[in-house]
Parts: structure tokens; sequence; C-alpha cells
């Protein structure tokens, strides 16, 4: 029956809001990402990412999976590897944002020190506060610009520096760094 709506992309009842996954496929397509990797909270997202795929599917007029379970399954595979390969990303930013740091003299250990507990610290700040740290203070743009950029308020930006700066104060504290 769900093939049959989705290929015509439409509900067969009329009605636009029915799950295109019913409960069993997504029970199984929770556990491809949680035994994929994915954490608990993101489990969700996860979830709604596959129904959207099958979704934009229909909606372009392909032909419904012949086994939509299968199907939902391996997006999930597939999206359990794409969150494994950002995660590493992010890791990987601090030490690329310390490295970007101009070499001092071979006895400044303190300088570089700081500069990794300082990309430690932005690895731990929340993706919207530690893009508007790197825009304002490594790419040196101004709040106006940021603002314009992202598509949000000057005040937004604002915040989001001012609660990144106070997590970053914080966490260098509690390292003992500052």
């Amino acid at each position: 029956m769900l093939r049959g709506r989705i290929r015509h992309g439409r509900q067969a009842s009329g009605a636009v809001d029915d799950d295109p996954l019913d409960a069993a496929q997504e029970r199984r397509v929770r556990a491809v990402l949680a035994l994929g990797g994915v954490p608990q909270t993101d489990l969700p997202d996860g979830v709604q990412q596959v129904r959207l795929r099958l979704l934009e599917r229909a909606a372009s007029g392909q032909e419904a999976p012949r086994d939509v379970s299968a199907w939902a399954a391996v997006v999930a595979s597939h999206l359990a590897v794409d969150w494994h390969r950002a995660k590493r990303r992010q890791e990987r930013l601090g030490e690329r944002l310390a490295a970007l740091r101009p070499a001092g003299p071979p006895g400044d250990e303190e300088a570089r020190l700081l500069s990794l507990a300082v990309a430690r610290g932005l690895d731990g700040l929340p993706d919207a506060q530690r893009q508007v740290v790197v825009l304002r203070f490594y790419a040196d743009l101004p709040v106006r610009s940021i603002a314009e950029q992202l598509g949000v308020p000057e005040g937004t930006v604002k915040s989001r520096l001012h609660t990144a700066v106070r997590a970053l104060r914080a966490r260098l504290h509690e390292d003992e760094v500052v």
C-alpha cells in the first residue's frame, strides 16, 4: 500500500500527513543508526532524514523502492557513516586552527599549549557558537558581515559570541591555562 501511495506521489486517502515509515520500519532505522554509532540524542534527526529522503524520492516522481524497509535501512547506514565523517571533521578542527597560528620561537611552549587549549575549547562549543567565533576572531569579519552572511540578526551573532567566549574562558580556567 505504501509503495502505491509513494509511487503516485500522494496519499491514497488524500491526506498528506501520513508517515512514510511504519513503526517497524522506524524501529529498524533507529537500530541501524544506533548500531552505526550514532548517539541516542541524534537518532530522531536520523529518522527524520530517512523520512525526508523517502518523501523527496516520491516528490521527484521516482518509483518507490521495492522494499521500503531495506531501502530505509541502507539510507540509515549511509547517514551513520556521514555522522562519523562529520564528527571526525569537527575533531580535526582544533588541530587545524592550532596549525594556523604562526610558529613562535622554539621555546614558546606556553603559547603552543594555549593554542591547543583554545582549539579544544572550540571543539566543545555548539556549532553555531563555534561558527561565529571562527568567523569573528579567525576570519576577522565584523559582526554585521557575519550576521549578513549567516542570515541572522546582529544581536544573535553578538549573543552567540558572548556565550561562546564565556564558555571558552571557563574552559581555559578549568584546564588551568589562564
